[in-house]
């Protein structure tokens, strides 16, 4: 709508809108350039801009780990490389903060390596083509595969991650080893997001058939068809970029997952542009009409850190929202507990009236933009936090994929 824009936008940020409603892009990346560097005035007109693609709606991160402390930035310690979300450092600018700068070296600390890969199990790039384009994925076959058709779940990596690097954060082939169960882990590729974002912000990429949710959806399929897959027992989960798409896939296709996890993640349907994204992230999304409606309800996990300045806390009450809008007779109940040697945490149970848990609200405390309980050998995990993988797993094996009630009936 002309001359409105979302309550607390920084100043120069409705330039930015105008800017790329008018399919300037590159004039309005380059003013958010300019706005991280202090300054929102026009460039003059002589001046080049240099600017990324427009749908880089986050930047790269670094891991949380037990160097943080209370009192600084989660993931930041002197002497490293700190880069943040785009959300994250509008918000530091709007506090008149500036990131951290380089040290002498510019580097950041290594990582650990990832655990081997047990005998017998396997973990090698496939190649999948549809309809809307291509797409590779990662998938792990257990070596412990038990008896009969076992469960899948597809793990969407954040802005910046890898399959690789989203296994070896999450411990997840671990966890597939240990129940027997296959894993998916696609890929986005530099071509599809510069910043190797779930493009969850465009609304060409996150409706049933369209799109990434296409590309998701057939991926899954695919594995169904070639291996021993219950299709009762198909999960799909993400974190940050890839959370937001999770959520659109359980909106989308609720007859093909039988539950989702949402880490650090938005609401399906949170935004339409680069300017509702970063609305968004900042203060919290809001649902696409529909995408919470009267249709099945697909079982969701959430999880998000109270202190996460990349995406806003609000973010995951709206998820949690979503999973149970329109549901009659819920019953909310609030736990609180603490990992063992590490963060507090406030875990809040919504249950239909069946007595099925429809969805499980962790919120962190003290806990930034990061993996819960994740591994030092991925980026972008938080080893003090609760085992959000352990966790998912737990809330998946418990939600197999129900009938229709039409089946039911029968």
């Amino acid at each position: 709508m002309p001359n409105s824009r979302p309550t607390g936008f920084l100043p120069g940020m409705d330039e930015v809108a105008r800017l790329t409603r008018a399919g300037r892009l590159a004039e309005a990346t380059g003013l958010v350039q300019r706005l991280l560097r202090g300054t929102g005035e026009p460039a003059p007109p002589s001046t080049p801009t240099a600017a990324p693609d427009p749908s880089v709606i986050e930047g790269e991160f670094t891991r949380l780990d037990s160097a943080s402390s209370a009192g600084k930035t989660p993931g930041s310690r002197p002497g490293r490389t700190v880069r943040t979300g785009l959300g994250e450092t509008l918000r530091g600018l709007a506090a008149r903060l500036r990131p951290t700068g380089l040290d002498g070296a510019g580097t950041a600390a290594p990582r650990p390596a990832a655990d081997p890969l047990p005998d017998g199990a396997s973990f090698e790039i496939v190649s999948y083509s549809g309809a809307s384009g291509t797409r590779a994925y990662k998938l792990y076959v257990p070596a412990n595969r038990g008896e009969g058709p076992r469960p899948l779940v597809v793990m969407l990596h954040g802005c910046t991650q890898s399959p690789d690097d989203f296994a070896a954060g999450t411990r997840m082939n671990a966890f597939a080893e240990r129940h027997g169960l296959f894993v998916a882990y696609p890929e986005q590729p530099a071509s599809a997001n510069p910043q190797r974002c779930w493009n969850w912000f465009k609304p060409e990429d996150r409706s049933r058939d369209r799109g990434e949710p296409d590309l998701l959806a057939g991926i899954t399929r695919r594995i169904m068809r070639e291996q021993s897959i219950d299709p009762t027992r198909v999960y799909i989960a993400g974190l940050s970029a890839g959370g937001a798409a999770a959520a659109i896939m359980a909106a989308a296709y609720p007859d093909l997952y039988a539950a989702a996890g949402v880490h650090s993640g938005l609401p399906a349907g949170a935004a339409d542009d680069l300017p509702s994204a970063l609305a968004a992230m900042r203060q919290g999304g809001r649902a696409a009409p529909g995408s919470g409606g009267s249709g099945r309800k697909v079982p969701t996990i959430v999880f998000h850190g109270d202190r996460d300045t990349v995406v806003n806390p609000r973010n995951g009450d709206q998820v949690a929202a979503q999973a149970t809008a329109a549901v009659t007779g819920l019953r909310t109940e609030t736990q609180q507990g603490e990992a063992p040697g590490g963060r507090g945490f406030s875990r809040t149970f919504h249950t239909d009236p069946s007595g099925r848990t429809l969805c499980e609200h962790w919120t962190i405390h003290g806990a930034g933009h990061a993996w819960a309980g994740g591994s030092p050998a991925g980026s972008y995990t938080d080893p003090q936090g609760p085992d959000a993988t352990a966790e998912m797993m737990r809330f998946f094996l418990e939600h197999p994929l129900e009938p229709p009630m039409s089946a039911k009936q029968d």
